[in-house]
């Protein structure tokens, strides 16, 4: 009875210590929570509720035209919803890498359309100059913030360090 009880517990702490780091290290590495990620950008930015509305519809096609049309694991889209500041986010997950690729060029699209003229005021013009667009395979985000940028970055490239 002891030594089965011995083979049970070797065998529990085996499949508890290699299984869990073979699946985090290999290629299906665990996926990355977007709402969790906004979350936590939302509380370190001090953001109210009500501060941030969401973007769908009409509107995300307006603003990322060819976005919808990705086919999306996860999605977020979060923009003030009456604020001269920018805080502009969007956080992407594709079904692949290419994706996430097609979702940057777009978001890329975006922020190249608001300085081309599209942010009217030099305060957000100089914001919409720093906002960049990160990629991580099928992820993808476009940060544009002008109080919290590079905390934000921070923030999703934690995401994808391994642990």
């Amino acid at each position: 009875m002891k030594k089965r009880m011995a083979w049970v517990l070797a065998a529990l702490v085996f499949l508890s210590g290699c299984g869990g780091q073979e699946k985090e290290d290999g290629p299906e590495a665990a996926e990355v929570s977007l709402s969790d990620l906004y979350a936590g950008m939302e509380e370190s930015c001090g953001w109210e509720e009500g501060y941030m509305t969401s973007v769908d519809g009409g509107l995300l096609e307006e603003y990322y035209p060819g976005l919808p049309e990705i086919p999306a694991r996860q999605l977020i889209v979060q923009v003030p919803a009456m604020s001269s500041d920018v805080n502009e986010i969007v956080l992407f997950q594709g079904e692949t890498e290419e994706d996430g690729e097609k979702a940057a060029e777009i978001l890329q699209a975006r922020i190249d359309s608001q300085v081309d003229g599209g942010a009217w005021y030099p305060e957000t013009l100089e914001s919409w100059k720093k906002a960049k667009v990160l990629r991580e395979g099928a992820y993808a985000a476009l940060i544009a913030s002008g109080a919290h940028q590079e905390e934000l970055e921070e923030q999703f490239a934690l995401q994808f360090q391994a642990e």
